[in-house]
């Protein structure tokens, strides 16, 4: 019996050994389509120094979206439009020009073939503000616009002016040398980013009226990263999907009261017992798209034990989800995240609470909608006597875009171009863009910017001294220009 169980054990091994060796020999990502049919326009090499200026000059308006929209100085923002038309007159004489929303601007680039779904190209006007008392840690004045060092210094030189510039650069370029589309062009400029998106959700109403479905929508949110993981070394990222926002309001409703004559039950105990409950009780991580995207292509680019791994999460999907959660940025790849950011209690040190409450903060996973997160809060929560309620509507995740599409594939010629020889991934974009506005306006939505960052540089963003380097805004022009040429023709 001994010896039957041995030889058992043993064919099953050799069984899983043999599995094994077949994903691996036969693994490719899935549905990660080339771009080698692709015919590549050729790229318009910019004036660098006047392309960076004009940049500087860009950063220089202040259209920053405060949290307190009263704060907001939007002259900055008439000021910039002014000086859009002023600076980039071929593409302005080209587009046919909308104001939408409060300042969110839409541009329209007809095509000579109206059958043709167009393409939208999307980068936002406003920034965040810098916080008060950090000035003085910037190498060059935060709103100065300096081109120094061989880089352009100043918030908003990455998110998002950089990419507002660069296709304007390239709009411009492509106009004055004549470029007529075959595609029409639709270009998206929100005013309000920063801060939710009405404009981009305004543009994308009026689009949707005019029964508007592209090609591809391209937006900011990923980059060419030097230093990927699995590979160690420069991988395009193109996102192809973002997670969805909310936030939950958990109240705790008690008698108030002196802080001498303190109750059994508290209101703030009370708020601090559900809070943990709802942090104790995370999602699960899940190897699905585009996270495992992510971890496929560049597995199967690196090759060996990774490849091996990769290939078999059958055998292999727990150490996966430990490597990847061991970072705060692979967690949240896997899953729907769970932050406590606001608790409020007694407006004074001795007084009871009459009310008690916290804000919690989730970005939703594609696979997760709103309604599961109540229903694991309540779970959590179990008879805790608290409420909920969402402080705003619910933005759910985005669809999953398409990785072998022909949006996708011109997309991803025009990156490669920039980066030749580096691996495409798909990625999951764990904040929010004002592309997930546009999901009923368009086939498939990216998010990418041509630009070289590593992970170290990528917390300059909302961050001190943010900057974009010169040989990064030539990337980014060029990139613009093929794509736009590529296609539209």
């Amino acid at each position: 019996m001994r010896k039957k169980i041995g030889l058992g054990v043993l064919l099953g091994l050799g069984i899983a050994a043999g599995v094994v060796a077949w994903n691996t020999a036969t693994f490719k990502p899935a549905g990660l389509a080339s771009a080698d049919d692709i015919k590549l326009a050729d790229a318009i090499d910019p004036d660098l120094n006047a392309a960076a200026n004009r940049l500087g000059e860009a950063i220089r308006f202040q259209t920053v979206s405060n949290q307190d929209p009263a704060q907001n100085r939007m002259d900055q923002w008439s000021g910039f439009q002014s000086w859009l038309q002023t600076t980039y007159p071929a593409a302005h004489k080209a587009m046919q020009r909308e104001i939408v929303g409060k300042a969110t601007l839409l541009y329209t680039w007809p095509g000579s073939d109206s059958a043709l779904p167009p393409i939208i190209l999307m980068a936002h006007q406003d920034v965040v503000p810098v916080t008060p008392g950090t000035e003085k840690d910037w190498k060059h004045p935060p709103f100065g616009g300096v081109v120094a060092d061989g880089a352009v210094w100043g918030r908003g030189a990455i998110d998002d002016k950089g990419s507002l510039i660069t296709l304007f650069e390239a709009m411009e370029l492509l106009a004055a040398k004549g470029f007529k589309p075959k595609r029409t062009v639709i270009v998206v400029a929100g005013h309000d980013e920063e801060v939710g998106g009405t404009g981009a959700q305004a543009a994308a109403a009026v689009l949707k009226t005019r029964g508007v479905n592209s090609l591809f929508t391209l937006d900011e949110g990923s980059a060419i990263i030097n230093d990927a993981p699995i590979v160690n070394g420069p991988a395009i990222m193109i996102a192809v999907a973002e997670k969805g926002y909310a936030t939950l309001r958990v109240t705790a409703k008690a008698a108030g009261g002196h802080s001498s004559m303190p109750p059994e039950e508290i209101g703030t105990v009370t708020l601090a017992k559900a809070i943990t409950a709802i942090h104790a009780k995370q999602f699960p991580a899940r190897l699905e798209q585009p996270g495992f995207g992510t971890v496929e292509a560049l597995a199967a680019e690196k090759g060996g034990l990774m490849k091996v791994v990769a290939a078999n999460p059958w055998l292999f999907g727990s150490l996966i989800k430990s490597q990847m959660g061991s970072t705060p940025a692979g967690a949240a790849q896997l899953h729907t995240t769970i932050a406590p950011t606001m608790l409020q209690g007694s407006p004074k040190e001795n007084v009871l609470p009459q009310e008690a409450f916290g804000l919690v903060n989730y970005r939703l996973a594609p696979w997760d909608r709103s309604a599961d997160v109540l229903a694991r809060v309540k779970e959590a929560v179990g008879n805790l006597p608290v409420t909920f309620a969402w402080e705003r509507v619910p933005v759910e995740a985005s669809p999953v875009s398409s990785t072998s599409s022909q949006g996708w594939k011109l997309i991803r010629a025009a990156a490669e171009a920039e980066a030749p020889g580096a691996p495409v991934a798909p990625f999951l974009v764990v904040g929010g863009t004002d592309s997930r506005y546009m999901k009923d306006v368009s086939q498939d939505t990216y998010r990418f910017q041509a630009m070289r960052l590593s992970t170290t540089e990528t917390k300059m963003i909302h961050g001190t001294n943010e900057h974009i380097t010169t040989e990064n805004l030539r990337s980014m022009i060029r990139f613009f220009t093929r794509l736009i040429a590529t296609s539209a023709s």
